[in-house]
């Protein structure tokens, strides 16, 4: 093994572990030592492919590995112990959004990262490249005029296996099976749903662009059968409203739905006399007549998304001063700020600020949040 690269394994091996692994075997600078996936058969299939060790428990992978890099795909009921474990040995690491399941639990993955001087970061890929990039520049270079309103339509696939409307009983079963899918409906296990699982990206390409919101409006709900089983499940379905500025608003609408084939997302930007409009493969530039200005096509290429957001994770770490790291997780504290404040706004009827979050995880955690202001 070469001594000079980064010694690297993967936690879950499900598509989009598959996906990092893929990624991360097209870039010169890590060496695969490992993987990890509670199927012993898939982690046996994946480790002969990639040439390396392959395990069915993520514990013994950490105790038994010195890495420098931990890539986490796997979901956080499987694994969480196991993180702050491979932080108390020094491993850098990178996890597939959500950053954690309550902010909570994100400042404690902060405080840790940052006790043990290790880059821990969000793989946010839509920051490297396709139409949320070509947004970013059309924005940065100042080319849109007052702007007064944003919307996000998401829609999402959801299966029958992975329903809310299951039993209680039902929904502890086969928990231990990653790609079961019931741990999605269990508040507990899953920390939150369609807003945490599903709009995580969009919600930080949103502060990424216009800044953490002041206030967060939030009406949640589920397709469970009667009002008291849908206060034990997640949602499905979300309507959230955030005031960025005295002139800003942004809205976004979630659901997971069954029978669509693949997730659509549709963002709108609209100024005094442009509307952009960015989905997975299209950004377009238009007048408040609907004639297009602008239109740029793009592949839905999340794997070339995925090399660049890797080899910046790497950079950052062999060569930190010239290197700065992109998606932090204490930068990520501020989308789990403003999702725990649609939470909370959903359970109180009121809107919530996600500043004063932030703020109360600068009191009770003071060592770790020296920057903030």
């Amino acid at each position: 093994m070469n001594e000079s690269k980064l010694k690297t394994a993967v936690l879950g091996l499900n598509d989009k572990g598959q996906l990092l692994l893929e990624a991360v075997a097209g870039i010169d600078c890590f060496q695969i030592q490992a993987v990890a996936d509670r199927d012993a058969d898939l982690a046996k299939r994946i480790a002969q492919k990639y040439e390396c060790k392959e395990y069915d428990d993520y514990r013994r992978l950490i105790i038994e590995n010195q890495l420098d890099v931990l890539l986490v795909a796997a979901p956080l009921h499987c694994c969480a112990p196991n993180i702050q474990a491979a932080m108390k040995k020094k491993f850098n690491i990178l996890k597939l959004a959500p950053l954690a399941r309550t902010f909570e639990e994100a400042v404690e993955f902060v405080r840790l990262a940052e006790e043990n001087d290790i880059k821990f970061a969000v793989a946010n890929t839509n920051r490297f490249g396709g139409p949320p990039a070509a947004l970013r520049q059309f924005l940065r270079e100042g080319r849109m005029e007052q702007i007064s309103l944003i919307t996000v339509h998401k829609i999402v696939p959801a299966h029958a296996s992975t329903g809310v409307n299951l039993s209680p009983r039902k929904r502890g079963a086969g928990i231990d099976n990653e790609r079961s899918g019931t741990w999605r409906a269990d508040p507990k296990l899953a920390g939150g749903g369609v807003l945490l699982h599903n709009c995580y990206a969009i919600i930080d390409q949103l502060i990424w662009n216009f800044g953490t919101p002041q206030q967060v409006y939030s009406l949640n709900t589920n397709t469970a059968g009667d009002r008291q089983q849908r206060r034990y499940l997640t949602e499905d379905a979300a309507v959230v409203t955030m005031k960025f500025t005295d002139t800003i608003i942004g809205n976004l609408v979630a659901s997971r739905c069954i029978g669509i084939g693949r997730e659509q997302e549709l963002l709108k930007v609209y100024g005094k006399n442009k509307i952009l409009t960015v989905s997975n493969t299209r950004f377009n530039v238009s007048d408040h007549h609907g004639q297009a200005e602008k239109e740029l096509k793009y592949k839905d290429d999340e794997l070339c998304c995925m090399r660049k957001l890797l080899e910046n994770f790497a950079l950052s770490i062999v060569l930190p001063d010239k290197n700065r790291i992109c998606s932090s997780s204490r930068e990520n504290l501020k989308n789990m700020a403003v999702i725990e404040s649609a939470y909370l706004s959903a359970r109180t009827g009121m809107p919530e600020e996600p500043g004063r979050i932030l703020e109360m995880a600068h009191v009770e955690a003071v060592n770790i949040w020296p920057e903030h202001k």
